[in-house]
């Protein structure tokens, strides 16, 4: 059950960010005070490229978010290119 509500509480955490990311707004400043694991960076970042489709070569990819791939193959809208370089920008702050 604890389990189930922090990936709650992840999952909506994310899911404010990428509304914020959406409307090209600053993020909460809980996400960027690197209250954010180096695990959950790299699960949201990849999320955004599942969404759109990315083909994962890696196996920890593949075990996340699957193998199947699809159009538009990962290429990112201008919000979610900005979401991952913001993301990209915690993990290197946070020694990622």
């Amino acid at each position: 059950m604890k389990s189930m509500n922090a990936t709650i509480r992840f999952l909506a955490a994310g899911a404010i960010l990428s509304a914020f990311a959406e409307i090209g707004a600053p993020a909460p400043a809980l996400a960027q005070s690197g209250a954010f694991s180096c695990d959950q960076l790299w699960r949201e970042r990849n999320a955004i490229y599942a969404r759109a489709g990315h083909c994962f070569q890696t196996t920890r990819g593949r075990s996340a978010f699957g193998g199947g791939c699809f159009p538009p193959y990962g290429r990112l809208s201008g919000a979610e290119a900005r979401r991952v370089r913001q993301l990209q920008s915690l993990e290197r702050r946070n020694g990622c």
